[in-house]
């Protein structure tokens, strides 16, 4: 028995936030809109997928931004990537460097962190 990989990660939203949520994971992350399951849809939020990398955005009555917690997502050419962001009205901003990666933070419309990472 053994775990292989990562099916979603999950980020919580405040309750009304999908047509925001959907700018910025489908608008500027580039992260497609996919169907939730029907008796899941009542619940509200959004899921979004590219066939590899999935994320759940979740309401949540008690709305908090995970600011320390995060999920890291993978890219390539960082740089543009992360220009596009910026150009799009996303904070982007830099932290310490960690040894192989070139990486940066981003928060969501909600102040979620979010850091991107490039293997170097």
């Amino acid at each position: 028995m053994s775990i292989y990989g990562i099916d979603h990660v999950q980020l919580a939203i405040p309750k009304g936030g999908e047509s925001v949520a959907i700018d910025f994971y489908q608008g500027l992350l580039g992260l497609n809109r996919i169907a939730k399951p029907p008796h899941l849809e009542a619940r509200g939020g959004c899921w979004f997928s590219n066939g590899v990398v999935s994320v759940h955005v979740g309401v949540d009555d008690d709305f908090r931004p995970s600011r320390k917690a995060h999920p890291a997502l993978l890219v390539k050419d960082l740089d543009t990537f992360a220009a596009n962001l910026s150009a799009g009205g996303a904070h982007v901003y830099h932290d310490q460097p960690l040894e192989g990666y070139k990486r940066c933070y981003v928060d969501d419309p909600f102040g979620n962190r979010i850091e991107l990472m490039e293997r170097i």
